[in-house]
């Protein structure tokens, strides 16, 4: 769901060598590394491999040229507008196999840390400002009390942390995911990143949804792909969603010992997006714990990484976090990390009208017809036995066992209160002792 144009600066790209700020070395061996792993001879597929504009390619190939490290074939390829090839020379096939014994990576050229910090400025969560009327087109799903969109608004445009709690099956995961679809615009994420001379991939295809870009006619793509540095993917905001199974450790560096790369944490991939600690709580760290990870992040716009030497550095910690639990906080946290969670917001079960309008509204959609005896006998027999305490996930629930019921019946869509018993029958379980 787009609902905002996207306002973000695209980050520009670079027009040669001394603009890059990465090690010489580095950048003539990924190149070299490049060629050998997906033999490549000419410059333009190899600017294509590298992400880098042909220009800034082409200063690469002739430094390594100077080096004696690779030489044109003399070979013009009449299929590419009479483009030199060229090849690595024996120097070249050794530079490159020992580069890949110290580093597996080859392919798009990094982006420098400082550089990156300068773009997710640009493109900063906090920047955007979603209106009453965006948000509630992207939640127009639920059935949510005004009074929750009057929190949740403010929350989402301040970009801060939200901790929102309250009993199980209310929708808290629906509305982080809607909350996911508000934003709306897209943002530019590097494919890896550079810090002390070591590579740190960030963009995932399984985070990342990169934005289709048009690739139609060639000669467009050649006018396009000078606008905006192409080391970087076009995406949607990104969301990453964690459970039961978020640890701390997922949190660090990963560090491939065979590639000897790094690939970014969950959080760093997170950037400029949201990041949804659901069922917090159900971890097998104490939430506390977690909370705590993340104090500094959450306060000081920054994060703290380790390498695998040890050294510690400060990448950029932009990113909208949700916690989502079916604890009450105070179970769960102490008052200092309390106060650090900037917006907490509890999220009801519905009152008996809501809830009477989504069952209406789910009814509809899978084409189940309504019916008023039944309607009554549900409020009326069946509530009352667990204190009319209604959730969200009831009538989804109920319509679904019936619909079940109808088909195994062989008879058409139908409600009525023996159906709603039977239904209802399912969705609780008597405590009862079982006979062994």
């Amino acid at each position: 769901m787009n609902m905002q144009t996207s306002n973000v600066v695209a980050p520009p790209a670079p027009r040669g060598m001394a603009e890059m700020q990465l090690p010489i070395v580095m950048m003539r061996d990924i190149l070299l590394k490049t060629m050998f792993r997906m033999n490549l001879d000419m410059v333009t597929e190899l600017a294509k491999s590298i992400c880098l504009p042909v220009s800034v390619t082409q200063e690469l190939v002739d430094l390594a040229r100077e080096q004696k490290l690779v030489e044109a074939t003399g070979t013009l390829h009449a299929n590419s507008g009479g483009e030199m090839g060229y090849q690595l020379t024996e120097a070249g096939k050794s530079r490159a196999l020992d580069a890949l014994a110290q580093s597996e990576y080859y392919g798009a050229m990094p982006v420098p840390l400082d550089v990156y910090r300068e773009q997710v400025k640009r493109q900063s969560i906090r920047n955007i400002q979603i209106t009453r009327d965006q948000l509630t087109a992207a939640m127009g799903h639920l059935i949510l009390p005004d009074e929750l969109m009057d929190h949740l608004g403010p929350a989402v445009s301040a970009g801060r942390s939200i901790l929102m709690y309250g009993p199980p099956g209310n929708g808290k995961s629906s509305i982080s995911n809607g909350i996911r679809d508000a934003l709306g615009d897209k943002i530019y994420v590097p494919r890896a990143i550079e810090y002390a001379g070591q590579v740190i991939t960030v963009y995932d295809p399984i985070v990342h949804s990169a934005a289709e870009e048009q690739v139609d006619d060639p000669n467009s793509l050649r006018r396009t792909s000078g606008r905006y540095d192409t080391r970087y993917v076009l995406c949607e905001r990104p969301t990453v969603i964690t459970g039961g199974e978020l640890s701390l450790s997922m949190l660090d560096l990963v560090y491939n010992p065979t590639a000897r790369t790094y690939q970014a944490p969950l959080q760093l991939k997170s950037t400029g997006g949201i990041f949804i600690v659901d069922d917090l709580g159900r971890q097998e760290e104490p939430p506390q714990a977690l909370v705590n990870r993340w104090i500094v992040p959450l306060e000081e716009g920054k994060d703290i990484l380790a390498l695998q030497s040890g050294e510690k550095f400060e990448v950029p910690f932009d990113t909208l976090v949700i916690f989502s639990t079916n604890f009450h906080p105070n179970e769960i946290f102490d008052k200092a990390a309390l106060r650090r969670i900037f917006f907490k917001i509890k999220i009801d079960g519905p009152n008996q009208q809501d809830y009477l309008k989504i069952f209406a509204m789910v009814a509809k959609k899978r084409k189940m017809p309504l019916d008023e005896e039944t309607l009554v006998h549900l409020m009326k027999n069946k509530y009352p036995e667990i204190d009319s305490i209604y959730a969200n996930y009831q009538p989804i629930f109920l319509i679904d066992q019936m619909i079940s019921i109808c088909e195994f019946e062989g008879i058409p869509y139908q409600m009525s209160p023996d159906l709603i018993d039977r239904a209802w029958a399912n969705m609780f379980v008597k405590d009862e002792a079982i006979v062994r």
